[in-house]
C-alpha cells in the first residue's frame, strides 16, 4: 500500500570491468627459449603449444603480447617473471601497455 506523498528512490549501480593491460614480453639475445617457455607456462598458465608459439613470436618479432589482465594482476605477473629471470641471471624484460 502506497502512502500519499511517498517518494520512491532508486539507485542505479553501474559496475564497470577493470581496465585491462597488455603484458608485453621483449626479446633478448641471452634468455634461453626454454626459460621463456617455462615462464609462460608457470606464471601465465599457457599450455605447451601456446607457450612455444608465443616464445617463437617474441623471438622472431622482437616482442609479443603474452596476456591481458587488470593492472594489479599484470604488475604481479611481470614482477614475478622478472624476479625469477634475475635469479637465473637473465636480462629478461617485460612491459605493460
Amino acid at each position: 500500500m502506497a502512502i500519499q506523498g511517498e517518494t520512491r528512490e532508486s539507485t542505479r549501480i553501474k559496475i564497470r570491468e577493470p581496465k585491462q593491460y597488455k603484458v608485453i614480453m621483449h626479446n633478448d639475445d641471452f634468455t634461453t627459449m626454454d626459460f621463456v617457455v617455462e615462464i609462460l607456462r608457470d606464471i601465465f598458465h599457457k599450455d605447451e603449444m601456446e607457450a612455444e608459439r608465443l616464445m617463437l613470436l617474441v623471438h622472431e618479432a622482437g616482442k609479443a603480447v603474452v596476456g591481458t589482465y587488470p593492472y594489479d594482476i599484470a604488475v604481479s605477473k611481470v614482477q614475478t617473471a622478472t624476479a625469477r629471470a634475475k635469479a637465473e641471471g637473465f636480462p629478461f624484460r617485460m612491459t605493460l601497455e
